[in-house]
């Protein structure tokens, strides 16, 4: 009979999507199947969170140990309204109740998947939504709040002050949280569900972590050493301000420096330094150890963080990690694990820049405290522990 039955809504599935919460519940889901819990995935045939255009087969599949169901994306709200509000949210100018279900409901909705979970509500032990911000978990924890695990992956940004995510939080069965300065945040929003819990996010170890057969795979980059940022290049997880201060460590302090980059968005570098400016696009996960492994340092320069998968990934990788203080959770991080370095502002960054060029190696001893952080404390196994406990808390 197993454990029971667990639904887990994610906007995008796939090992080709890009995003730090479509990891997390992708991996948890194959982990709680594992483990011996029927796992559902329900989620949508988008790959793209810029366009969100159906692109996935529509329909169920089993893959691995569980099921995915796929349901297509609609795109038929109020787009030009929702932009203006879009823009006023984003300035953090207020808007009403009302505008905020304009605005949430304006961009991509996925009605075929509510109305399956209405549907199947029934069969299910437990129902887990991730993130907060998404259409899919705003509007689903309303099918079965009592049985609604809600993972946020909050960040201290205009949009989760808004009314309509307050119920997202605190009417749920329970929330779990990634790291403790999310839960602090969480706090410091609103009221929260009576049950909640630290559960961490788990990694997994790279198969490999060679430099060399990076630097075969990628002759195009070179010997020159360089700093690395994987994810996605937008202005909210700092890739604008990575790319300046790159760009002024190389013009103004002559660091002999690269800059690789995987994950999506525009790259968009200056000339003077675009030839040490390497987009590897998507890189499989077979590969992206060896990627880790290869860099110099990692910048994590975002502040909107709930956890930071990358930066653990380049601690196991033995890579050190150069972090912006604007995020209290990569701070924190650095901070338990005295494994990284935590810059207060452009400048800084720079110097850091300008110090791995002059002493590629200088930082690395840094990395080895950080690996252990990880294994210790984030290995699946152990935060499988934890969000098995709290399944268990759920009537059966």
């Amino acid at each position: 009979m197993g454990k029971g039955r667990v639904a887990v809504v994610t906007p995008r599935y796939g090992d080709d999507v890009i995003g730090g919460s479509e990891a997390v519940m992708r991996e948890m889901a194959h982990g709680l199947a594992a483990r011996d819990w029927e796992v559902d995935v329900l989620t949508t045939c988008a790959r793209s969170h810029y366009t969100w255009r159906n692109e996935y087969q529509r329909g169920a599949a089993r893959v691995g140990d569980l099921t995915v169901h796929r349901f297509l994306t609609v795109q038929d709200g109020e787009r030009t309204r929702r932009d203006v509000l879009e823009g006023r949210i984003q300035l953090g100018l207020p808007i009403s109740p009302d505008e905020q279900q304009v605005w949430l409901h304006g961009n991509v909705r996925m009605p075929e998947l509510f109305h399956h979970l209405v549907r199947e509500r029934g069969r299910y032990r437990a129902i887990v939504l991730s993130p907060y911000l998404m259409w899919t978990t705003a509007t689903c924890w309303k099918v079965a709040p009592e049985k609604t695990v809600v993972v946020p992956c909050l960040h201290d940004e205009h949009y989760a002050y808004l009314d309509v995510f307050r119920p997202v939080l605190s009417e749920v069965a329970q929330v779990w949280f990634l790291s403790e300065p999310e839960h602090e945040l969480g706090h410091r929003l609103g009221s929260l569900a009576s049950v909640h819990h630290v559960t961490g996010a788990g990694v997994h170890e790279s198969a490999s972590h060679d430099a060399a057969a990076f630097h075969r795979r990628h002759p195009q980059v070179g010997e020159r050493p360089f700093v690395l940022y994987a994810g996605r290049r937008e202005e909210g997880k700092g890739w604008p301000q990575l790319l300046g201060a790159f760009t002024k460590a190389v013009v103004e302090h002559g660091a002999d420096l690269q800059l690789v980059t995987t994950g999506v968005g525009p790259v968009d570098p200056s000339r003077v330094v675009a030839s040490r400016v390497h987009d590897l696009g998507f890189v499989a996960e077979e590969e992206i150890g060896d990627v880790f492994a290869a860099a110099a340092a990692y910048v994590q320069p975002s502040p909107n963080e709930s956890f930071s998968r990358t930066v653990m990934e380049s601690w196991l990788a033995g890579t050190p990690v150069i972090a912006s203080g604007g995020s209290d959770v990569v701070a924190w991080h650095c901070r338990r694990s005295g494994a990284g370095i935590v810059y207060g502002d452009a400048e800084e960054l720079v110097h850091a820049l300008a110090m791995v060029a002059a002493d590629p190696s200088s930082l690395r001893s840094l990395a080895g405290p950080g690996r252990e952080y990880v294994q210790r404390e984030y290995a699946w196994p152990v935060v499988l522990d934890r969000m098995e406990g709290a399944l268990e808390e759920l009537p059966s």
